[in-house]
């Protein structure tokens, strides 16, 4: 009996130790990646790029020593070459339709996609692109019916939840990671409908494009951004954005987003206590735009929307990114917090302008911070912010937020820096930048001050 016994716990200790995944209660990713590999590509470009003179119309005099050096050394210097990038993409049905990011085929003159269980290679094309949401629809033609992966919905995903990551970092063609949820709505200052989800899943150069996929092998999210240097933190748009672009994607039409007409900001602890509220969820209106859908249905300044279709708002960058998702002329249910009081009102969804257009309009009046299209976002010099950089000079636009990914960040602009020249023209405001911006093409000259430093950056878009 007593070695019956002693065998028992023998077995039970051995069970114990090779079966440890299943008491942690971790997931077992083999299923999602067999589900998942098939169906993910290597995407790989060639782009054409010009180079340009760093020191051309800086001004040097005709008589000076250095101006014959540059004009000669510059002169002589190739002026367009080709480079190539890697990334990732995901099959989403059977006769080659793939999603991937704009980034990684941005401008290519041709595009090879690779399906990696079968090492076969196709041309591609861009069949819709999505700019400002960072989607590229490509398409290939294959010789049969191709595996594919399954949209799922990212409105159903909770932090903790574990998700799978499938790409070709640093071109290792069919890596997968595996982590949780990190953190959703993440705003990251990627563009105007930042809402990503945050996950520690390793993501690295190379996975932009690829599936992030629930437990079922369902697609959750495109992986999409990294920070520099930080371990564990990446970014992928929710499926759900992407889901609803997909009639536009696939005939080559322009994005029509829905639009509410309004200008927001987050409901800051002292307004909810001034107001009588129990926290801080939900979006205030600051401005309400003529003649848009939210002034039709009667939204005013002050409203703080809390719902939409009785989803309720966590913060202000919930609201672009849930009206964005929806088309023109849907009808949205809002719940307003007016006067202390709770009322409903329901709007019928304009079409949201261009970006450009957005600038005239709600930056006319809303100039504080302003994205631009060259990865950065700027900010005219304010008291604070020249106390927290310690910005000594009254003029010019201070750089806020740069993202992640972008060529801005790779050229080393900065937080804090202080772009007082663009293409060699004074700044003193964000209104200056708009309008010597609006006339530059895809590549600009940054005159910068950092601390006491003057610095010099070319950025291309």
């Amino acid at each position: 009996m007593f070695k019956f016994k002693r065998l028992s716990v023998l077995i039970f200790v051995f069970a114990l130790i090779f079966n440890i995944n299943a008491f942690a209660g971790l997931p077992n990713i083999k299923n999602v990646a067999k589900k998942a590999l098939p169906a993910v590509v290597n995407i790989s470009t060639t782009k054409i790029v010009k180079f340009q003179n760093p020191f051309s119309g800086y001004g040097f005099d005709e008589n000076d020593p250095f101006n014959d050096f540059f004009k000669r050394f510059f002169d002589n210097m190739p002026q367009s070459g080709k480079t190539h990038a890697l990334g990732s993409g995901f099959i989403i049905s059977k006769d080659g339709y793939i999603l991937t990011n704009y980034h990684v085929v941005k401008k290519a003159t041709t595009i090879k996609v690779t399906i990696l269980n079968t090492n076969e290679v196709y041309d591609a094309k861009i069949v819709g692109t999505d700019p400002k949401a960072d989607i590229a629809l490509i398409k290939i033609k294959p010789n049969g019916d191709l595996p594919y992966l399954t949209l799922g919905d990212s409105d159903d995903l909770s932090i903790g939840d574990w998700v799978v990551a499938v790409g070709n970092p640093f071109g290792l063609n069919g890596t997968v990671t595996a982590g949780i949820v990190s953190a959703k709505g993440r705003v990251i200052g990627e563009g105007p409908f930042d809402h990503f989800i945050q996950t520690d899943a390793a993501i690295n150069p190379g996975n932009s494009g690829g599936p992030l996929l629930n437990l079922n092998g369902e697609v959750v999210g495109i992986n999409t951004a990294i920070i520099a240097g930080g371990q564990g933190i990446g970014f992928a748009i929710p499926i759900n954005m992407v889901k609803g672009e997909m009639d536009y994607l696939k005939k080559g039409k322009s994005i029509k987003r829905g639009y509410l007409g309004v200008t927001i900001q987050q409901l800051t602890p002292e307004a909810a206590r001034e107001l009588g509220l129990k926290n801080t969820k939900g979006a205030i209106v600051s401005q309400v735009m003529k003649h848009s859908a939210a002034a039709k249905a009667g939204i005013k300044p002050g409203d703080i929307i809390v719902s939409v279709n009785d989803k309720p708002v966590k913060s202000s960058s919930d609201l672009p990114y849930v009206i964005s998702s929806m088309k023109p002329g849907e009808k949205v249910k809002l719940g307003i917090i007016r006067n202390k009081k709770h009322i409903v009102k329901y709007v019928t969804l304009g079409t949201r302008p261009s970006e450009e257009v957005l600038a005239e309009t709600e930056g006319s009046k809303n100039d504080s911070v302003y994205d631009t299209k060259y990865g950065f976002s700027i900010s005219n010099i304010t008291p604070k912010l020249a106390s927290e950089y310690d910005i000594k000079v009254k003029q010019g636009v201070v750089v806020i937020s740069v993202k992640p990914n972008s060529f801005a960040k790779m050229v080393g602009v900065q937080p804090g820096d202080v772009i007082v020249k663009l293409n060699y023209k004074k700044i003193k405001n964000i209104k200056d930048f708009k309008r010597i911006a609006k006339n530059a093409k895809d590549v600009i000259f940054l005159h910068i001050l950092r601390g006491s430093s003057h610095i010099f950056i070319t950025i291309q878009r």
